[in-house]
């Protein structure tokens, strides 16, 4: 199980970070007393995604991404488009449907229909 990953956001971007996060099924929690006035958490099924507010936060990646199977790929997908969100579909690499977003901060999210694995198509 991946715990967390923290993504540096502009101070200006953490609020609809959450609600974009909230759309893929996480719930904003309260992060230890020692970290809430730096960083906002949410959190699915022990996984958490850690903002961290700076003034100029690293470049999004280009290639480099967070990936996420959807509770409900067909419903986040409709939650997505209601919200403008741009999509772009994946390569169907194992029968699976998956799908890259960016979250307000600019981060590429890979949404799974399902998580990879075997057996491979092809083999």
């Amino acid at each position: 199980m991946l715990q967390h990953v923290t993504l540096e956001v502009a101070p200006e971007t953490v609020r609809d970070c959450v609600a974009f996060w909230a759309l893929l099924g996480f719930d904003e929690m309260d992060p230890p007393p020692l970290l809430r006035g730096r960083f906002t958490w949410v959190q699915r099924e022990g996984t958490q995604i850690h903002f961290v507010p700076v003034e100029e936060p690293t470049q999004p990646a280009r290639q480099g991404h967070v990936a996420i199977v959807a509770p409900d790929y067909e419903a986040v997908l409709r939650a997505m488009a209601e919200r403008g969100v741009a999509m772009r579909e994946g390569t169907n690499a194992w029968d699976a449907p998956r799908t890259f977003v960016r979250d307000p901060a600019g981060h590429q999210v890979e949404i799974m229909s399902a998580p990879p694995l075997p057996p491979w198509p092809g083999e």
